[in-house]
C-alpha cells in the first residue's frame, strides 16, 4: 500500500481511500481494507496531524492478514507524525509502504 500526505487548513486529519477493482478482485477483500484503514485511523485521529491522508490499496493487499495490515498502518502513521513534527512549515509528504 501507498500513503500520500499533504497539508490541510482544517487542524485535523482527514482519510481519502483508493482501491481499485484491478489490484483487489473481490468487494469482500476491498471493503475489509477499507474498514480496517478506516479503523487505523479513527484509533488514532488524536495522534495524526491535520493532513489530508490518500491510501492507495497496492496488489497483494487482499493475501495479508489483518495483524500484518495493522502493523503497517502503525508504520506509516508514526512514519507521518515523525516528518511532519520534523518540517515546520506544511510542505507535501509522500509515505510509501508495499
Amino acid at each position: 500500500m501507498m500513503a500520500l500526505a499533504r497539508w490541510n487548513t482544517l487542524g485535523h486529519s482527514r482519510l481519502g481511500l483508493v482501491v481499485s477493482k484491478k489490484n483487489v478482485k473481490l468487494a469482500v477483500d476491498r471493503n475489509r481494507f477499507k474498514r480496517l484503514v478506516r479503523e487505523s485511523v479513527r484509533l488514532r485521529q488524536d495522534q495524526l496531524p491535520g493532513v489530508d491522508i490518500v491510501v492507495l490499496a497496492r496488489r497483494g493487499v487482499q493475501d495479508m492478514d489483518n495483524d500484518a495490515l495493522y502493523r503497517q498502518l502503525h508504520g506509516m502513521w508514526k512514519r507521518l507524525r515523525r516528518e511532519t513534527q520534523a518540517v515546520n512549515a506544511p510542505p507535501e509528504s509522500s509515505i510509501r509502504n508495499t
